[in-house]
């Protein structure tokens, strides 16, 4: 095969007292690399705590100037089927055709109006991903961060349906860091909503990142009411 292969796994914990450290969840992610620099993410998510349980299957490709072309999802929460849907990005607008119990059969075509990031799809392997759009030669800095995503929900536990949110990202700086995984030169990013745009606000979440080209995720936390931790465990290259 002429691609290359990157997988690992995230441990999700919590940091939320008296359940400090406790195992909450795990992701399980694959990125392709082809020849021609396109991508595939394929993950595997599994959320725990709290109830309802959420299970997330997620397959997402990107184009090679990292932005992206379409994405699979299917879930599953409280062990119940939610929704499954097809997402398709073209050069003017977002597509949708999407099924579940509580919305039936939906078909969408939303124009983007202006310029987008990327798209959110709520595995953390994908949140460390489109950090790749920030321009680190501008050294620290923050700027906002608009992408369209499959739900408004912070665990993305709806029925997936085209949405939209403005966050704004922000470039702390570059550092040495070391997770189960290993010892990685590391990029420092943090996702803030001042403005709420998903679904009650999101806290602030910091995400530390491979400095390389493939951004990888190895550790980070949301603050708030959230209150939990992601940790790469297990990285295999090839």
């Amino acid at each position: 095969m002429k691609h290359t292969v990157i997988m690992g796994t995230i441990l999700y914990t919590s940091r939320k007292p008296g359940r400090e450290g406790e195992e909450r969840g795990r992701e399980f992610f694959t990125f392709t690399k082809h020849t021609d620099g396109s991508r595939t993410m394929r993950a595997l998510c599994e959320i725990e705590e709290p109830e309802p349980t959420v299970m997330r299957d997620i397959v997402y490709s990107l184009d090679a100037n990292d932005m992206p072309t379409d994405c699979y999802v299917r879930l599953m929460v409280g062990d119940q089927f939610m929704g499954a849907g097809l997402f398709r990005i073209t050069d003017t607008h977002v597509e949708c055709e999407s099924f579940g119990p509580a919305i039936g059969r939906v078909s969408q075509k939303v124009p983007f109006g202006g310029d987008f990031d990327g798209f959110g799809t709520h595995p953390i392997a994908g949140d460390a991903y489109i950090t790749k759009k920030m321009d680190k030669t501008k050294g620290p800095h923050s700027r906002k961060f608009r992408t369209f995503l499959p739900s408004p929900d912070h665990r993305g536990a709806t029925p997936p349906i085209i949405a939209e949110t403005n966050l704004t990202l922000e470039y702390v700086g570059d550092e040495t860091v070391t997770v189960k995984a290993g010892t990685f030169d590391a990029s420092h990013y943090k996702f803030t909503d001042p403005e709420a745009t998903m679904a009650g606000g999101h806290p602030d979440y910091h995400v530390w990142v491979t400095a390389d080209d493939d951004a990888i995720f190895l550790k980070g936390g949301v603050d708030g009411y959230m209150m939990t931790w992601y940790e790469l465990v297990e990285l295999t290259r090839r």
